[in-house]
């Protein structure tokens, strides 16, 4: 187990450093850093002085070394915008967008499991049908299209939710569905074809052949094995809703880093974009290696293999 998750956890790191010289080339590829933060009336003199302030006179890879060292210690540099630090602003911002991800999350799996454990039990009757026909819905279905349908119907025509900002627990409800709506039909159909590779098993043939109720079979020997890829799933989908949450938050005007990433876009707030896209990537790959571990020990051939 110990070499298992020495070799993930390599593979992690890898894949970090590469997002994070990634990130930081394609941002200096975009354009002249110095002219976008000095502004297009600026004089080449004063385009100059800000190349030398903010360093961007160095060789790029000294900057990218250097970027890297300090991000390493949460020194992600000052906003060009805000004017304080980037680490303050994405330390007030995160609570809301973790906040917005995990009840996305626990939404799309509360409806997803049981919508595919009862398709493989009833597999190719009507209900089984009106579950993949659900699926396909989910996925046709823009996410901003279903936050501005959710806001019209429950926000605006019948004023039971609020249409925008976090001041309760209500705010999270419409953005919430939004969000966890988009990965119902994955986590659906990894259920559903899990629970029906394990009802097919022996040991499931034996354990009704004892007699044993059908929920008994299903969720009791059935279930643990046939979830197994779905812990994988659910950490990568959780990854996906935070990166998501960008438009989710403009929809809803929930001032998370979705909606903080948007507003750095729009201002050119490099040090900003950067930390972002650094974080949510390094969260992402925490996730995902969390979910390698947590899947090796409910199932030990992932170990041997």
């Amino acid at each position: 187990m110990l070499a298992f998750t020495l070799r993930r956890l390599v593979v992690a790191l890898s894949v970090a450093l590469t997002v994070s010289l990634i990130a930081f080339v394609l941002l200096h590829l975009s354009g002249d850093l110095a002219t976008s933060i000095a502004g297009p009336e600026a004089s080449p003199a004063q385009v100059a002085q800000v190349r030398q302030e903010y360093g961007l006179d160095r060789p790029l890879t000294v900057q990218y070394l250097d970027w890297l060292w300090r991000a390493v210690h949460l020194d992600f540099g000052n906003s060009f915008y805000f004017r304080t630090t980037v680490a303050s602003i994405i330390a007030e911002r995160m609570p809301v967008t973790m906040t917005l991800g995990a009840i996305s999350l626990m939404i799309s799996l509360v409806i997803a499991v049981p919508l595919g454990i009862i398709a493989a039990v009833f597999k190719g009757t009507l209900i089984d049908r009106l579950a993949l026909t659900f699926c396909v819905l989910g996925q046709a279905i823009p996410t901003f299209c279903l936050g501005l349908g959710l806001i019209i119907v429950f926000a605006v025509n019948l004023r039971w939710l609020p249409v925008s900002g976090t001041a309760g627990w209500m705010n999270y409800i419409l953005p919430s569905v939004a969000l966890g709506w988009y990965a119902v039909p994955a986590v659906m159909r990894l259920s559903r074809n899990g629970m029906l590779e394990v009802l097919s098993a022996d040991y499931i043939r034996t354990a009704r052949a004892k007699g044993l109720s059908p929920a008994v079979v299903v969720l009791k020997h059935a279930l643990r094995n046939a979830i197994i890829p779905v812990v994988a799933l659910a950490a990568v989908q959780f990854g996906f809703m935070l990166g998501g949450s960008i438009v989710v938050e403009a929809v809803f005007s929930m001032h998370g880093v979705g909606h903080l990433a948007w507003e750095a876009i729009a201002r050119n707030d490099f040090p900003v974009v950067q930390a972002v896209v650094l974080i949510l990537a390094a969260i992402y790959i925490t996730l995902t290696f969390v979910a390698d571990v947590i899947n090796a020990l409910l199932d030990p051939r992932m170990r041997v293999a």
